[in-house]
């Protein structure tokens, strides 16, 4: 594995757990989440994080993954 591919997957895993355990944080810890959107301060800066964490973190990991896919066909 080379080591771009190596960083690629290593910072999509950071960032797609960062936004998984805003969102369990969010659901759990801040009171939850209504039809109108979570209850507390805490519960919106959570729900922000993860909007912006979770398909971030799964693009990156995507691109690491068919990096490594593609590195794995040429050799």
């Amino acid at each position: 594995m080379q080591p771009d591919t190596r960083k690629l997957l290593t910072t999509g895993a950071a960032i797609f757990l960062t936004g998984v355990i805003a969102a369990a944080l969010m659901l759990k810890a801040f009171g939850g989440v209504s039809a109108q959107g979570p209850h507390t301060t805490g519960g919106w800066l959570c729900l922000m994080l993860a909007m912006g964490c979770l398909p971030t973190g799964t693009l990156t990991l995507l691109l690491g993954l068919t990096k490594l896919i593609g590195e794995s066909r040429r050799s």
